[in-house]
């Protein structure tokens, strides 16, 4: 994905290349929120993926990142998914975070597009996603149709059964895929973690003005 300026590298890769192939343009900002929250009104249009009673009055989009760490491997996937979304690149995008626990139907309705991260456990998504899903979907089924979204699955040794409930949920829910899943068995890889970067940094930009 390429935007029009000056090309920024993911900072995961080596110096001056961008292996996993994101390019972003440089802000004039001042860098970073410390928070992790990029937001700068860019005039952001209905076209963008906003509901539609609420395009015109909210110039920043919301990323709302839904995860279960559990574990270091989980947690090194997600760091890197935040600071691809938080990129100081990427304008008008607010990003927010929840715990899958914590996480409700008026965080999802208030949201432009979701980001999903989840454990496989014993062949199925963690058990914090699912209760995730079993409270928002039916309040969420029709208000959030057509939005963007994406996810990323660590796993032991297998991650398909994870993989097939959230395609599943999600289809159900009628969101449309925003990136292709990144799934990591094991240790994550630099490779891995890179991926990570480029998925947070592509679900976020594709909320962009």
């Amino acid at each position: 994905m390429t935007f029009d300026g000056i090309g920024r590298a993911c900072p995961y890769s080596s110096a001056g290349s961008n292996p996993v192939g994101v390019t972003v343009a440089h802000s004039t900002g001042a860098g970073a929120h410390p928070t992790g929250a990029c937001g700068r009104s860019t005039g952001r249009a209905a076209a963008c993926g906003a509901p539609p009673e609420r395009a015109g009055f909210d110039a920043v989009a919301t990323l709302l990142i839904v995860h279960h760490t559990p574990s270091p491997n989980c947690q090194a996937m997600f760091e890197a998914v935040v600071q691809g979304a938080t990129a100081p690149e990427i304008e008008g995008v607010r990003v927010v975070r929840r715990a899958a626990l914590a996480a409700t139907a008026s965080d999802v309705l208030a949201a432009d597009g979701y980001l999903l991260g989840t454990p496989a456990n014993l062949g199925y998504m963690s058990g914090a996603l699912k209760h995730f899903f079993d409270q928002v979907y039916y309040p969420c089924l029709d208000t959030t149709r057509g939005r963007p979204f994406a996810y990323y699955v660590h796993g032991g040794n297998d991650v398909t059964g994870a993989v097939r409930a959230i395609e599943a949920l999600t289809t159900g829910l009628g969101w449309r895929s925003a990136a292709e899943p990144v799934t990591v068995t094991g240790e994550p890889g630099k490779a891995d973690v890179e991926a990570c970067w480029e998925l947070g940094a592509t679900t976020a930009a594709g909320l962009m003005g």
